[in-house]
C-alpha cells in the first residue's frame, strides 16, 4: 500500500489517498459539471482519502440531485475531490492534485457518459 500526496494550487489544502498502485480507475466525465472543470479523477474508498491540512478551506457545491458532494478550495478554487452519487462509498479525486504525476503520460482515458445518464444511474 502506497500513500498519495495532494493538494490544491495554493497549498491551503492537503490530502492524501492509500492506494494499491497509483491512481486507479482513471477517468472523465463529460457532465456539464465535470466538462467545465476538466479533471481526469481517481477512485478512492472514503476510508482511503483524508484530509490532512485545510479541510476547514474547502467549499462544498453540489447541484442536480445534491447527493454528489464536490469540494473545492475556497481560496484558489481548485476541485480536489467530490464523494460520488452512484456509490457514497467512494471519492473520485482530481489525479492533477496528485504530486509527481506527469499529465501528459496519461492515455486511453475512458470517458464516462454523464450526459445522457439520468440521476439514479450517473457516477457522479
Amino acid at each position: 500500500m502506497q500513500t498519495l500526496k495532494g493538494k490544491c494550487h495554493c497549498g491551503a489544502v492537503e490530502f492524501e489517498v492509500r492506494s494499491e498502485a497509483g491512481p486507479e480507475g482513471l477517468k472523465r466525465c463529460d457532465c456539464s459539471l465535470c466538462t467545465r472543470k476538466g479533471a481526469i479523477m481517481a477512485t478512492a474508498l472514503l476510508a482511503d482519502l483524508t484530509v490532512t491540512k485545510g479541510a476547514d478551506k474547502l467549499s462544498l457545491y453540489q447541484w442536480n440531485s445534491r447527493v454528489a458532494r464536490h469540494y473545492f478550495c475556497s481560496i484558489c478554487g481548485i476541485y480536489t475531490h467530490h464523494q460520488r452519487r452512484k456509490n457514497p462509498n467512494e471519492y473520485g479525486y482530481n489525479v492533477a492534485c496528485i504530486e509527481g504525476i506527469d499529465l501528459a503520460s496519461l492515455s486511453d482515458i475512458p470517458m464516462t457518459d454523464g450526459i445522457s445518464m439520468s440521476v439514479e444511474s450517473s457516477n457522479y
